[in-house]
């Protein structure tokens, strides 16, 4: 069994920055990529950035460059860093792991950029 407990997240200006954490507890073996979506209101849940065992990293178009995706050296922990945040970064982000076939969310963590 794996669980993911985020934090970090709330209410900040265009421009500004963002740090959320997602703390998985469980066993980690096998877990080949750690991965960060958003669901913003009225709109389907997209990926938004990935990282993997071997620490090579993916972006969204729409964040690269402002986000930056890491871990802990423990790999119990991943980080996503947000800079130069826009309104229409607003939503709720979860941090996702794929173990053995069955996939496991983080409980959302809301993230409002006001213009």
């Amino acid at each position: 069994q794996v669980q993911l407990v985020q934090s970090g997240g709330g209410l900040v200006q265009t421009g500004g920055s963002l740090r959320l954490s997602c703390t998985v507890s469980g066993s980690i073996n096998d877990i080949i990529w750690y991965r960060w979506y958003r669901q913003a209101p009225g709109k389907q849940r997209e990926w938004v950035t990935g990282i993997n065992s071997g620490g090579n990293t993916d972006y969204a178009p729409s964040v690269k460059g402002r986000f930056t995706i890491s871990r802990g050296s423990a790999w119990n922990t991943v980080y996503l860093q947000m800079n130069t945040l826009k309104p229409e970064d607003t939503a709720i982000y979860y941090c996702n792991v794929i173990k053995h076939g069955r996939e496991y969310w983080g409980q959302g963590t809301q993230v409002t950029v006001s213009s």
